[in-house]
């Protein structure tokens, strides 16, 4: 059984904005671990939709520029590969479509693991 560790949204944010030294220091050495491949990590589909809440409203960064800076961490090696396919397609088609992060994500988990989805969201036409 691989070990496996859960990322929580506050680790992905110090990572990215080093306003917290410590928790910088930790998050680093963490993330640079999963980027490696040396330590398995799964980031829950909650977590992705936090982060861009955040960053957006919070941080105010642009869209496409979330996108990729998520895109990278979650390409990163020791991302758990079914997590990080759903995560990046999410990703694409948030930053493709002008829908919501949440309907990006049913529809990518719906296509990666061709699963049926039912919404009554008129966003989710956008995908056909």
């Amino acid at each position: 059984m691989i070990n496996t560790t859960v990322i929580d949204t506050n680790v992905i944010l110090r990572y990215l904005f080093n306003d917290h030294e410590a928790h910088f220091e930790v998050a680093k050495t963490f993330m640079l671990e999963v980027k490696a491949g040396n330590q398995f990590a799964y980031i829950p589909d909650s977590v992705l939709a936090e982060c861009i809440f955040v960053l957006l409203k919070v941080y105010k960064i642009p869209k496409s520029d979330i996108c990729e800076k998520l895109a990278k961490i979650c390409a990163y090696t020791g991302i758990i590969e079914s997590n990080r396919e759903i995560l990046l397609l999410s990703l694409t088609l948030f930053s493709k479509h002008n829908v919501d992060i949440v309907d990006a994500i049913v529809h990518a988990t719906a296509q990666c693991q061709n699963w049926d989805k039912i919404s009554f969201d008129n966003d989710m036409k956008k995908f056909i």
